[in-house]
C-alpha cells in the first residue's frame, strides 16, 4: 500500500526527535514535513536541532528543511505534535481546521469532552467520539491525543483489572529526568537527589485514568467510577518512570489472581507495527522492573510489572518518551489507519 505522509510538529525538541525516531523507515508512514518555530524554519534540520538519542540522525532527515508550524507550509496527511500545551492549543486546531489528523502528545485539549484521550490497548472504541468532533466543530479533520507519560504506564496495567471493580487507585512516580527534556532539570538540582513535585504532573495523573478506562456511550466518555489519589516525584534516572501502585478492588482478586490478568491480557492489536507482542510484561523477579534493564522492553512500547503483593500493591514501569509520549502518539495513528480513518 501506499505510505500515508507524516509531519511532526515540534520536530527539534525531545518528543520530536523520538517522533522522527519512531517513523522513520516505518512499514506505513513517511515522513515528510518537520515543523518547529520559526527560528528553525528554513533551516536543514541537522542545523536547527541538536539530535540528543542514540540512533544517529538519519541522513535523509539531517537534509530536510524545518518549514513553520503552519497548514499551509506541511505537506502531510497526518501530523504528531510534540508542541508544548500552550502552542499546541492554537496550532493543533488550525490543522484539525485545515483537514488533518492531529495524533498529539500535548495536554491542551486531553480534557475535552469530544477529544479522544487514546491508549489502543484500553479504549479502541473511544475513536468514535472523532466523528462527534467534527460534527461540533465544524472540523474536515480531528484531533486525537495521548495520555500523560506516567498516567500512560498505570492506565494500561489498570486495564486488565477493571472487571475486578476497581474502587481507588494510589500512585507513587519516581519519574525519569528525560520527561521534563534535555534543560528542564539542572544536574545541580537531580543529583544525589530527589524532587518530591512535579508542576500540575498529579492534576493530569488524578484524572486522566478515569476518562481512558470510561465507556463512550455513543456521544461522550462517561468516566470510570474510580478515584486516583498521586503523588509525583522526579529522580536521577535518564530514562524509564516507575511507579508504585496501590488498587482497591470490589473483588478483592489474590496477587496470584491479578497476575494471571496481566498474562492473560491480549488486546488484539498484533497486526499494528508498534505493539509490542506482549504489551504488559510481568516480571516474578524479586528486584524487578528497573528502569535500567526494563525500560527498551518491546522496542520500549511494553510496560512491565512486578512485586504484586497483597493489598493489591505493585510496581509498574515503562519508557516515558517512547511508550509515554511519541510510542503512543505512533500507536495511536496506525489504529486510525487500521480503522481507515486517515
Amino acid at each position: 500500500m501506499d505510505k500515508i505522509r507524516a509531519g511532526v510538529l515540534g520536530a527539534t525538541g525531545a518528543v520530536g526527535q523520538r517522533f522522527i525516531e519512531q517513523l522513520w523507515d516505518h512499514p506505513w508512514f513517511e515522513l515528510s514535513s518537520l515543523a518547529a518555530s520559526e527560528r528553525s524554519a528554513s533551516k536543514k534540520y541537522r542545523e536547527a536541532a541538536r539530535w540528543r538519542l542514540e540512533n544517529e540522525l538519519p541522513a535523509e532527515v539531517g537534509d530536510m528543511t524545518v518549514v513553520n508550524v503552519d497548514p499551509k507550509e506541511v505537506e502531510a496527511d497526518v501530523v504528531f505534535s510534540a508542541l508544548p500545551a500552550d502552542e499546541a492549543k492554537k496550532a493543533e486546531a488550525e490543522f484539525a481546521k485545515a483537514g488533518f489528523a492531529v495524533a498529539s502528545n500535548a495536554s491542551a485539549y486531553r480534557f475535552d469532552p469530544d477529544v479522544p484521550l487514546m491508549i489502543p490497548e484500553c479504549n479502541a472504541d473511544h475513536l468514535g467520539l472523532v466523528e462527534v468532533q467534527q460534527k461540533k466543530r465544524g472540523w474536515d479533520g480531528y484531533i486525537v491525543t495521548n495520555p500523560n507519560c506516567t498516567t500512560i504506564m498505570f492506565a494500561l496495567a489498570l486495564k486488565p483489572l477493571m472487571p475486578m471493580d476497581i474502587k481507588r487507585v494510589i500512585v507513587a512516580s519516581m519519574q525519569a529526568v528525560s520527561g521534563a527534556g534535555y534543560e528542564g532539570v539542572p544536574s545541580m538540582a537531580i543529583l544525589g537527589n530527589v524532587i518530591p513535585f512535579i508542576s500540575g504532573e498529579e492534576e493530569k495523573v488524578e484524572r486522566e485514568a478515569q476518562k481512558i478506562l470510561g465507556t463512550f456511550d455513543g456521544d461522550k466518555i462517561v468516566d470510570a467510577p474510580f478515584d486516583v489519589s498521586a503523588s509525583c516525584h522526579r529522580v536521577p534516572v535518564m530514562d524509564g518512570h516507575t511507579e508504585a501502585i496501590w488498587v482497591d478492588m470490589g473483588q478483592n482478586p489474590t496477587p496470584s489472581e491479578v497476575r494471571e490478568a496481566f498474562l492473560n491480557f491480549n488486546p488484539g492489536l498484533s497486526d499494528l507495527p508498534t505493539e509490542p507482542k506482549r504489551p504488559i510484561i510481568v516480571r516474578d523477579e524479586v528486584d524487578r522492573p528497573q528502569p535500567r534493564l526494563d525500560r527498551n522492553a518491546g522496542k520500549g512500547m511494553a510496560v512491565s510489572v512486578g512485586r504484586i503483593r497483597e493489598g493489591i500493591r505493585f510496581i509498574v514501569m515503562g519508557h516515558n518518551t517512547i511508550r509515554g509520549a511519541a510510542g503512543a502518539s505512533v500507536l495511536n495513528a496506525e489504529l486510525l489507519s487500521k480503522k481507515g480513518m486517515l
